[in-house]
């Protein structure tokens, strides 16, 4: 969806922007492009190869951007330690990158590799989650992260699969445990994958922590903008833009507004966008996108 994030970022020449997720540097290409002349960037990423591949990519723009090994968790610091704000446009893409799926350790159930599935190099892997957490422990993880129906049956095949090693050995665990239908579009092990991703790179508390962050940086008229690709991200988004989108956040029911909240967003995004299905049949990994944005605008009681 890179023209729709495109606009809905308002990218402009001259703009400053900040892709909190490099990944494979698309999007960061594209709005450095449109941002011409003179627009600059700052793009992060916790994969110290992404930033390498990134670095490749956008030499072209010489000094215009700048590229940081981290988590966008911490994407306000990052920013005020470079000196770069306030900004035009924000944007994160929390989709895995396809570098991701086809080198990384553990993402994907298509190739044998060590289950890891971190984006950097910090905490426990995927292997450490299903060889040492207790059956009831992984059945709520995959419920909660993975919204998986079947989690009980999956979280008892695995452990009596232990040791599970691989990300093929995980993927055998979960077809054993539901089966597997010849008119299913997914594997049976992608939202348990999921689960764990989520769960091992702390994926929705890093996001949470990000969407105000990002908000901090907008200068007024400026945006945010947060591809999704599965319902809890979205959910979060959308309750964020949401909330700081209205005047008042007090429960229902007081007689008066007691909370002094201020409406500084307004959504940009009727609902979320979705990929065309031209974009789906080029690409079928886009096919769970959503897009969400949003633009600051002045505290009217400031």
């Amino acid at each position: 969806m890179r023209n729709e994030v495109l606009e809905a970022l308002n990218v402009q020449p001259g703009g400053r922007y900040v892709d909190c997720t490099l990944g494979g540097a698309g999007h960061a290409e594209a709005i450095l492009d449109r941002a011409q002349p003179g627009g600059t960037l700052v793009g992060i990423d916790a994969d110290p190869a992404a930033i390498t591949r990134g670095s490749e990519r956008l030499a072209h723009f010489g000094g215009n951007f700048k590229l940081v090994n981290g988590n966008f968790r911490d994407v306000g610091d990052i920013c005020r330690q470079l000196e770069f704000a306030p900004v035009n446009g924000v944007l994160m893409d929390l989709g895995l990158s396809s570098f991701q799926l086809e080198l990384g350790e553990g993402f994907s159930f298509q190739r044998d590799t060590t289950l890891d599935m971190r984006f950097g190099d910090e905490g426990p892997t995927a292997g450490d989650i299903v060889n040492t957490y207790s059956e009831a422990e992984l059945a709520d993880l995959i419920f909660k992260y993975g919204e998986e129906p079947a989690s009980r049956r999956i979280a008892r095949r695995i452990v009596e699969a232990r040791p599970v090693r691989t990300s093929t050995e995980l993927a055998k665990a979960v077809e054993q445990a539901v089966g597997r239908r010849a008119n299913l579009k997914t594997h049976p092990a992608t939202r348990t994958f999921q689960a764990l991703r989520i769960a091992v790179n702390q994926e929705l508390e890093n996001l949470a922590a990000a969407l105000p962050q990002a908000h901090g940086l907008l200068g007024f008229g400026a945006r945010f903008a947060v591809l999704s690709y599965h319902s809890l991200e979205d959910r979060i988004v959308k309750e964020y833009i949401r909330r700081e989108s209205r005047d008042c956040v007090c429960p229902p029911g007081l007689p008066e507004c007691r909370c002094g909240h201020k409406a500084t967003l307004r959504p940009v995004t009727r609902g979320a966008l979705k990929p065309s299905l031209a974009e789906i049949e080029a690409n079928p990994r886009a096919r769970s996108a959503r897009l969400r944005a949003a633009e600051r605008i002045a505290d009217t009681a400031a």
